[in-house]
């Protein structure tokens, strides 16, 4: 098969990974952090929930931090040690001034060239619906990452020593049915799989393939890396800063 995938840009050394719940990022992203911690990277995670509406059998008091403790120990299997949480509620995330305040204020905080987070479209292909968080935060994301280059746009947040950051060159979506890019993770999948598997308290709630971090992640590396013309592979819908 011919590629038809284009490699990610990785010629920065500081990336911050912005998702709605624990767990999003290691559905397939996890894989290609472990590359880039692996090779000197610094990669920081935003989390803008908790998850604690994320299992059905336990109350949300109990499910929140437990999926805290659950994604820093996810986040340190693939090198990350930077891992905050920014406290919206869980299921009700909007795309509103609220939540690119809060993002905008992220990127400030941690100045990174790269942005990255998982699927914002609809849906991941077919008659899927994507979750609503999901959605709000990709395209939140997308205007914060423009307001917190921005000096007029809440400008409050410069009182605060957040002055503005317009280093981010582009925000790359894991997961998204527009894939336009790639990076190589041939080597690192079974880091992904450990990173992924960390959430155990969340794939106990689950069955079927998403259940099984193997059995949910090696197809789909295995068919990105056919795109890209590698082993395993991570696709990324690129959105230019």
């Amino acid at each position: 098969m011919v590629a038809d995938l284009l490699l990610l840009d990785e010629d920065w050394e500081r990336a911050l990974a912005v998702v709605a719940h624990p767990d999003d990022l290691e559905y397939g992203v996890a894989a290609a952090v472990a590359r880039w911690t692996g090779a000197g990277k610094d990669v920081r995670y935003a989390l803008v929930t908790s998850g604690e509406a994320g299992i059905a059998t336990m109350a949300p008091e109990e499910t929140g931090p437990l999926r805290e403790a659950e994604q820093r120990a996810s986040a340190a299997v693939v090198g990350v040690s930077h891992v905050e949480f920014l406290g919206f509620a869980d299921g009700y995330v909007m795309a509103d001034l609220d939540l690119r305040r809060a993002l905008a204020a992220c990127i400030r905080r941690n100045r990174p060239e790269a942005v990255l987070s998982i699927n914002y479209r609809d849906s991941f292909g077919g008659g899927s619906w994507n979750h609503v968080d999901h959605r709000n935060v990709g395209r939140a994301l997308i205007d914060a990452v423009r307001d917190a280059a921005n000096p007029w746009m809440f400008p409050d947040l410069a009182g605060d020593g957040l002055e503005a950051w317009g280093g981010v060159r582009f925000v790359a979506f894991g997961g998204s049915p527009e894939a336009t890019h790639a990076v190589d993770v041939t080597g690192h999948l079974e880091a992904g799989f450990a990173s992924l598997a960390a959430h155990a308290a969340y794939l106990a709630s689950l069955s079927g393939p998403m259940a099984d971090p193997e059995a949910f992640l090696r197809p789909n590396a295995e068919a990105d890396g056919a795109r890209l013309g590698v082993e395993h592979a991570v696709s990324f819908e690129v959105v230019l800063a």
